[in-house]
């Protein structure tokens, strides 16, 4: 509740100026909100002050505390909105959504639900304890974990372990198997795999505990566990990841192998001190995203054609490029996958191993024991390889080993973290690797992004002015005919308007006018303009034809992607 409402209290002569004066000085010290203060300590009756918002208002009173929400109902909003918002969905009839609420400042909000939901939305107000009761009921994890205790150890949120000794089994099933703590970390988990998130974050904070979850790229808010859960939640996540559960100063890294009714699923553990707890953060690592075909990952037929005919030369070296978190690793192992058969030695140095591939001798390297990419890619060498994949590029050495195993008939894969493909050559350069070394080593540079696909349930046609379409140089023929879409949220992608995602890809074939112009010392522009004379299509350019094929939306292709020059 803010402070405007108890200042409004003391105008209307509901409570007094000293009144105000000591709830504002619980806040100061507590962080307790104003009106929470004055409800605690009697100094004036919910009831009393429902009846002075609805007057003053004119929200109708509600008393939320008879009245059972349809569970329907509340999927409408996810919990991000519900606590952002600070409203509750009552009841849809009609085309209108009745939210309650009890603090009269979400009424500002109550724009953006109609935006969402695009219904027409009506408020009315109850009393903060049955407002907070209602949130602990339909939306608190207290609730979510008296729930799991009543299910079937059977159900949909049951998890195994897999890796565990038969004395780790034995210890756990003891103790503490049907300990809350322990269902709400497997409905954690579970939450995360049948909504197809990419990461989970466990985050503790001073007065709360948070939970959220990165879908298609997107960090959306799932539960807030109770404060004094949030220790014995850690401490089992890192139990599962076999971590020191006694060393809280350090950061530590990870990994957990469960079996679900949605298969086996790895998870890659983090965790790194701050100054209220262990920040956790889980990676899932999903094989079924590794695509045997390469076309599923969103390449254009040209660029498909170009990068395929690179990782099938004898030798070479292939760079994947982008930020963290567009896909590189996901392109390399499905490279990896095509690539993989019994004829070929494949070697990888990876940091972390995200998954692991059969065929595949797979290297964890160990920077703190000597064991750097580097390090690896030596022994590589005197292991009779065919393929070998280094899982990033970032210094002198390991780039100079890189490229003389590609000069000496290896297929090298690796990436780097550069904006796009011409910049990967100038890295190189950067980096101290000579100008005809890179020459002679380079086959082909990737860069890429991963773009959010528009939710095929909710999909609309997109009005766009053709101007702006000819100002992102779209050739005045094709903008004529070009259509655009977007997602108007729904209940399939929680009113986000985007369901999955798919890469964008520039293919840089490392041509002999592009070695020309390295060698004659051109900069990154400079080889960007040739090799779009050559005929690579830019990033920028892959993310509007994705538009023009109704898979995007401009919007989302305009802020993934930078403007062309």
């Amino acid at each position: 509740m803010s402070k405007q409402l108890a200042e409004l209290l003391v105008k209307e002569n509901l409570i007094s100026q000293s009144d105000f004066s000591a709830a504002d000085e619980a806040f100061q010290k507590q962080k307790l909100p104003h009106i929470q203060f004055l409800i605690r300590n009697g100094l004036i009756k919910e009831q009393k002050l429902v009846e002075q918002f609805s007057k003053k208002y004119s929200i109708p009173a509600f008393d939320l505390t008879k009245y059972n929400i349809d569970p329907e109902v509340i999927k409408i909003l996810t919990t991000e909105d519900v606590r952002r918002f600070r409203l509750i969905p009552l009841q849809k009839a009609k085309g209108t959504l009745v939210v309650a609420l009890a603090d009269p400042t979400a009424l500002s909000n109550l724009d953006d639900i109609k935006f969402r939901t695009q219904l027409r939305i009506e408020a009315v107000i109850t009393t903060l304890s049955a407002f907070d009761a209602a949130m602990d009921k339909y939306y608190g994890a207290l609730n979510l974990v008296q729930a799991q205790m009543k299910k079937d150890k059977a159900a949909d949120n049951s998890v195994e372990e897999l890796g565990m000794d038969q004395e780790a089994h034995e210890i756990r099933d003891a103790n503490d198997i049907d300990a809350p703590v322990i269902q709400l970390v497997n409905s954690i988990l579970v939450d995360a795999i049948k909504k197809k998130a990419s990461d989970i974050h466990l985050e503790p904070y001073e007065h709360s505990f948070r939970v959220r979850i990165r879908i298609d790229g997107m960090l959306y808010e799932t539960m807030r566990p109770p404060n004094q859960v949030k220790s014995a939640l850690l401490a089992r996540v890192k139990i599962m990841a076999k971590m020191d559960i006694a060393e809280k100063r350090l950061p530590q890294d990870g990994r957990i192998k469960i079996r679900t009714q949605f298969g086996e699923m790895d998870f890659r553990v983090s965790s790194m001190p701050t100054i209220f707890g262990e920040k956790i953060v889980l990676r899932l690592l999903n094989k079924s995203g590794l695509q045997a075909d390469l076309m599923k990952l969103g390449f254009e037929k040209k660029a498909l054609e170009s990068f395929n005919h690179a990782i099938h030369e004898s030798y070479g070296m292939v760079l994947v490029t982008g930020p963290t978190g567009s896909g590189k690793t996901t392109t390399l192992y499905s490279a990896l996958q095509e690539l993989n058969k019994v004829t070929d030695n494949i070697s990888t140095a990876e940091d972390p191993v995200e998954y692991n591939l059969e065929g595949v001798n797979q290297v964890q390297t160990h920077a703190d024991i000597g064991l750097n990419f580097a390090a690896a890619l030596r022994t590589f060498m005197r292991q009779d390889p065919d393929i070998i994949l280094v899982g990033e590029v970032r210094d002198f050495e390991t780039a100079e080993v890189a490229v003389q195993a590609a000069l000496t008939g290896h297929l090298v894969l690796t990436t780097l973290h550069t904006n796009d493909a011409p910049s990967s050559i100038t890295r190189l350069l950067n980096m101290g690797i000579e100008p005809f070394l890179v020459t002679a080593a380079v086959n082909l540079v990737c860069a890429q992004r991963l773009v959010r696909a528009i939710c095929p349930q909710c999909k609309v046609e997109q009005q766009v002015p053709i101007q702006r379409l000819l100002d992102l140089g779209i050739d005045p023929a094709a903008a004529k005919q070009m259509k655009a879409y977007k997602g108007v949220g729904c209940a399939s992608c929680a009113n986000t308007g985007y369901s999955g995602r798919f890469g964008i890809y520039e293919i840089m074939p490392f041509t002999q006018p592009l070695k020309e112009a390295v060698l004659a010392g051109g900069n990154s522009l400079e080889l960007k303009q040739k090799a779009m004379e050559e005929g690579m299509r830019t990033l920028r350019m892959a993310a509007l034809t994705k538009v023009a094929e109704g898979r995007t939306t401009l919007e989302e292709a305009l802020t993934s992607t930078a403007a062309d020059f």
